[in-house]
């Protein structure tokens, strides 16, 4: 992704700037979580991939979604709908939707919508369709005697977990997951984040990680910070042979910072429409911490550190200040903040800290062919 933005004609010849020039890359195999505040435009980011943008928005920059190795890039901002619904949605980029009562079909039971689901992407025929159904709708944790249940009589967890079960039927090399704990209680969010992280990086922990992928370093000690949540143990759930080895990526857009640590590689962290700092997941939640003072403040309101406010409020996305955003909550803003801060050395803000002048980095942590090793909980984890 490469300067996308996404701007919304209003009346009068108003426009709101609800993404600005928005860069990252996303490797196979790898988690990126997408964090901030709500508005931020997080969600607009992640309709404009799949073109699902209303008819008064405008988009520019690219996206490129790499296929296999003798075929060009896709460019999602400017495919056709033809090519989107019938080679791109649920085949090669999967969405677990923000509001999943609104993405269910409301005259059909979740049995219905999950074996057309998987009798169009995987082919799977009568008598193994209902069978297929089940162990799809068991991968998101959705009950069984629920199938044949209509969205309306779903609480809003069994609807997240129902549209979950969906996104994940196509094995998408790109699975877009917006707010997908949403609803759900701990021991529930822990099983669904498992359960992406399985789908992106399904390889069994023993085995080497592929050749496109660095060789694996050694593990991170434990941050010196106490941690929001427990790493995710290694899965121990296998995988049909068709895609036991295939890498995936997975865009996590959550306001659950304690989920995204638990399974985000790196962190992107959103304000007022830009993404305002790119760091490591560990060096992020643990040390040397984020190095932007919004990412700092977002950590520090969580209850399991010094629970402590972001002051003042968000600007409106149809009336932002020429400069840096945040800075009328910021407690460093200086004159320098009037300008714009671009996103240098992944972050945007004139008075982070260089890495230079940041604690010495600890080892790189595991690829994401080779998860993470399990840590021990404490009860203050299992609490939060």
């Amino acid at each position: 992704m490469d300067g996308l933005s996404v701007r919304f004609r209003m009346r009068g010849g108003r426009y709101v700037a609800a993404v600005s020039d928005a860069t990252f890359a996303l490797r196979p195999g790898e988690c990126l979580a997408l964090v901030g505040e709500s508005g931020c435009g997080k969600s607009v980011l992640a309709s404009a991939l799949l073109g699902l943008l209303p008819g008064n928005a405008e988009t520019a920059g690219t996206a490129h979604l790499a296929g296999s190795a003798d075929a060009d890039p896709v460019e999602l901002l400017t495919a056709d709908e033809r090519l989107l619904s019938r080679a791109i949605r649920g085949r090669r980029v999967g969405l677990v939707p923000q509001s999943p009562s609104a993405h269910l079909t409301p005259v059909r039971t979740v049995r219905a919508q999950l074996e057309e689901t998987v009798r169009e992407l995987t082919g799977v025929r009568r008598p193994q369709l209902r069978r297929a159904a089940r162990e799809a709708a068991d991968r998101a944790a959705f009950p069984a005697d629920h199938l044949d249940r209509y969205p309306h009589q779903l609480s809003g967890g069994l609807a997240q977990r129902a549209a979950t079960a969906l996104a994940l039927v196509g094995d998408a090399a790109l699975l877009l997951a917006d707010e997908p704990t949403t609803g759900l209680d701990r021991d529930l969010v822990e099983r669904t984040v498992d359960e992406l992280r399985r789908h992106i990086s399904p390889a069994p922990a023993h085995q080497a990680a592929p050749t496109h992928q660095d060789p694996t370093p050694a593990a991170k000690p434990p941050a010196a910070k106490p941690p929001i949540a427990k790493k995710a143990a290694a899965t121990q759930a296998a995988e049909p042979a068709s895609t036991e080895h295939r890498a995936r990526a997975l865009l996590m857009i959550t306001h659950d910072l304690v989920a995204a640590e638990r399974v985000a590689d790196r962190v992107a962290v959103m304000y007022a429409g830009r993404i305002v700092e790119i760091a490591d997941a560990r060096d992020f939640f643990g040390d040397p911490g984020p190095r932007h003072p919004y990412a700092r403040r977002l950590l520090d309101a969580l209850p399991e550190r010094s629970f402590t406010p972001i002051p003042g409020m968000p600007p409106e996305l149809g009336d932002l200040p020429a400069g840096c955003a945040f800075a009328p909550r910021c407690d460093q803003a200086t004159e320098r903040c009037a300008a714009l801060p671009a996103l240098v050395d992944d972050v945007a803000c004139h008075h982070a800290p260089p890495r230079a002048q940041l604690p010495a980095a600890r080892p790189e942590q595991p690829t994401a062919a080779a998860p993470r090793a399990p840590e021990p909980r404490t009860d203050e984890a299992h609490h939060a």
